[in-house]
């Protein structure tokens, strides 16, 4: 049995053993056919996953891995915000007329913000060559401007016993602008003993539809930054706030969870890339992934 099978069959048995309905209560997401989509739920959920042991993947049905790198790719590396750079048709239900979910996700990610503790020296020791290619530059005051995953690219590089590596998608003055609030809305790295870790923290997961996507994305940041500058991949740490299972997603919760489970594959990275914007979902491999067939359709509340 995979470890992010086991994490997840044990959060879904304590959901549906001790979760609390909101039932009865006004809630913001809606079914297809307009009727309120309550959940069953607990708050203060964390995980832990030790990467150098184990790729975090679901075994009980298939995670389509390369769809998750493709929508982190589009937050961190394209910061974009528009579902038409996307490969998938995930967030298609929350776009506009012109495919924009608003100031959310790849937005935020390429705003860029004031720093005073750059100099040029760090920057070329942080990007070489690539430092045209970024949006980088200093102000008339002598700050830096650059956006939060350049930020962090520079921190790892010059700075990794800082505890500030971290980026934030929360950003109130914009949430009026955002299609949806960022669901997992932070990273936070850290380096100790030469290993690169990391929590991602969320404020809101649906079990069923997104939790191993989410933990899948995370984990494959931290294999890339880790490789990718000088670091051995550590742990993963992933807290959840209100974790739950939708009302009509309760008996696909029980049926997958009875599934057979796997051992987790092998996960392989690119090694000889040094720069986190080259890596693509041919950058990793999954040797011997093994997943269970779980055909059910799963709806998906908005």
């Amino acid at each position: 049995m995979s470890y992010a099978d086991r994490l997840f069959i044990s959060n879904i048995e304590k959901i549906l053993s001790e979760g609390v309905s909101d039932e009865g209560m006004n809630v913001r997401p809606r079914w297809q056919d307009g009727t309120p989509a309550h959940t069953l739920a607990i708050f203060g959920v964390v995980d832990r996953y030790d990467l150098k042991k184990e790729f975090p993947i679901m075994t009980l049905r298939r995670s389509y891995w390369k769809s998750a790198w493709d929508e982190i790719s589009w937050i961190w590396q394209k910061k974009s915000n528009n579902v038409h750079d996307l490969h998938s048709h995930v967030w298609d239900s929350w776009a506009d007329e012109n495919g924009s979910i608003g100031k959310a996700y790849g937005y935020q990610m390429g705003v860029c913000s004031r720093y005073r503790d750059v100099t040029e020296e760090g920057l070329k020791k942080a990007f070489g060559e690539k430092l045209s290619e970024r949006n980088i530059s200093f102000d008339a005051e002598g700050y830096c401007l650059m956006d939060q995953v350049d930020r962090v690219i520079y921190q790892l590089v010059n700075d990794p016993a800082s505890r500030r590596i971290l980026t934030n998608l929360y950003n109130h003055h914009d949430l009026s602008e955002m299609a949806l609030s960022p669901c997992a809305y932070s990273m936070t790295f850290n380096v100790q003993g030469g290993k690169l870790s990391a929590i991602l923290s969320q404020r809101s997961q649906d079990m069923v539809t997104a939790n191993n996507w989410n933990t899948v994305q995370a984990a494959l940041l931290v294999y890339c930054f880790a490789s990718a500058y000088g670091y051995e991949p550590g742990e993963l740490i992933h807290v959840i706030a209100n974790c739950h299972i939708y009302d009509r997603h309760i008996e696909l919760a029980k049926e997958l969870i009875k599934n057979e489970s796997h051992p987790a594959p092998h996960f392989g990275i690119d090694s000889s890339i040094k720069d986190f914007y080259e890596f693509t979902a041919d950058s990793f491999t999954l040797d011997n992934y093994r997943y269970s067939d779980f055909s059910r359709e799963i709806p998906v509340a908005v």
